[in-house]
């Protein structure tokens, strides 16, 4: 089959297209066909290795794991023999951060992991880009807590992440105030945020409004510049570890302060958050952010544009063309 095979760690120029066999089927899991994945943080992270501390999962020298594509939507093609809940010909999609391989023509998963059947009227690229972004967001929401009538400002409110907290928020009826740059606001409030902030014309630590929750969906802020903006016992979370890991640091000590605290959660995902979201979509209370996409031979165009910071919701890599 082909498949997009990283053999060690660095710019996106290490991704090569490359003939590789089939995965193997263990008895519980499902062979996919995949139709569509995404080019996102998850796997370019990985890929670079910037923060060392992803080799404990990939490989200190080079990765275990040699092709990426957490998020994947497709066909079963095959069926281990303990498989009950899904059938030959299912259209699939979920998220796979164990074993990846989205950026190839198959993968296999496991069917208690996260995957689910593709919410009605939904085709592959719109499946594909479901769980990523949303999913980061869900962790962070359910650590701060939000409750309905909360104040929460997202900064970087259009990126995969960004996009899906802002309607996550607004399902769990937060006050949404999201930070975003001038040709995206008409976007972000299709998504529900009650107010908008322009960061290319206004400054956003200067609005006057208090927040129980602020989270940094980018990592471009700070603890201590968005300190000021929280209500007492209010809660910071960016999804990157700060100036000098210094969100590890506060992660560990200002939980202990009683007053205003910044958390940082280590991210998962469950078929039961897949399950949810797809409620969610089928209810159109949520819809992945798509922005372009790209084929396999692509692959180094792809990284290059989401590693630029410009891209808005998500990228799609197209491995069949349905």
């Amino acid at each position: 089959m082909k498949a997009i095979v990283y053999k060690k760690y660095g710019p996106p120029e290490v991704a090569q297209l490359m003939d590789v066999p089939k995965p193997l089927m263990k008895d519980n899991e499902l062979l996919v066909k995949v139709y569509t994945s995404t080019v996102n943080r998850t796997d370019a992270g990985f890929r670079s290795a910037e923060y060392f501390i992803s080799r404990f999962w990939s490989g200190i020298f080079q990765p275990k794991i040699q092709i990426l594509g957490c998020e994947f939507a497709g066909i079963v093609e095959e069926l281990g023999p303990d498989v009950t809940t899904f059938k030959k010909g299912d259209k699939v999609f979920g998220f796979n951060d164990k074993s990846f391989g989205g950026h190839g023509e198959y993968l296999s998963i496991a069917e208690m992991d996260a995957v689910s059947t593709i919410p009605i009227d939904f085709n592959f690229d719109e499946a594909a880009a479901i769980t990523e972004g949303a999913h980061y967001a869900l962790v962070n929401i359910r650590s701060a807590k939000v409750q309905a009538g909360q104040n929460v400002l997202v900064y970087g409110a259009t990126g995969a992440i960004g996009s899906a907290a802002v309607q996550l928020l607004k399902h769990f009826g937060a006050n949404v105030t999201a930070v975003c740059n001038t040709k995206n606001l008409g976007l972000v409030k299709s998504l529900g945020a009650d107010i908008v902030i322009d960061y290319q014309t206004e400054d956003f630590t200067r609005t006057e409004k208090r927040f129980e929750f602020i989270f940094d969906a980018v990592g471009k802020s700070s603890f201590g510049q968005c300190k000021p903006l929280l209500k007492n016992k209010g809660i910071y979370i960016s999804t990157e570890l700060g100036k000098n890991g210094e969100n590890i640091f506060y992660a560990l000590t200002t939980p202990l302060w009683g007053g205003k605290k910044l958390l940082f959660p280590i991210p998962s995902i469950t078929k039961e958050d897949v399950l949810f979201l797809k409620e969610l979509v089928q209810k159109g209370e949520f819809k992945p952010v798509i922005d372009r996409q790209y084929k396999m031979d692509q692959i180094v165009e792809a990284y290059k544009y989401v590693e630029s910071g410009q891209k808005t919701g998500n990228v799609l890599l197209k491995i069949v063309e349905a």
